[in-house]
């Protein structure tokens, strides 16, 4: 007897996990590395890590460790990068290493994610809240 699609489908999603965690080591930031995958139909559609936008130094914080107001989230960089490309996200699967905020969770439901997978919760849930509200898939597997 074979294994079954929830047993297979959390299979892939703890992989995505890790590849997300590995991801979120390039990220450049001190005080938080935080990687993402996009996955859509079996396929990695975009990837993304917190840092600073393109053409800045990639010092995230300033010197007082404070991260600075414009480096961006890892989920918003993926999810961009889906914007810039002929794919779409509508229907895919968010894996990220650290859940999102308020405001990449409205990025989130805006690009038709469905599916949200996460390691470590973010100390404001209210995005977690967010996208429950709005009927999306959240799936939470703190070791993947």
């Amino acid at each position: 007897m074979g294994i079954s699609n929830s047993e297979k489908q959390e299979r892939y999603d703890r992989a995505y996990l890790k590849m997300a965690l590995e991801w979120a080591k390039l990220s450049h930031c001190k005080r938080k590395q935080v990687g993402a995958l996009i996955v859509k139909e079996n396929m990695i559609i975009s990837d993304g890590y917190n840092g600073t936008p393109t053409g800045f130094n990639n010092c995230c914080e300033d010197e007082n460790g404070e991260t600075h107001w414009y480096v961006l989230h890892a989920e918003a960089n993926a999810i961009m990068k889906v914007a810039r490309s002929t794919q779409s996200a509508k229907g895919a699967t968010l894996y990220i290493t650290l859940s999102p905020c308020k405001e990449c969770s409205k990025l989130v439901l805006q690009a038709g994610i469905h599916r949200l997978v996460y390691v470590k919760g973010y100390k404001d849930d209210a995005g977690l809240a967010f996208l429950n509200e709005a009927g999306i898939e959240i799936v939470q597997i703190p070791e993947p």
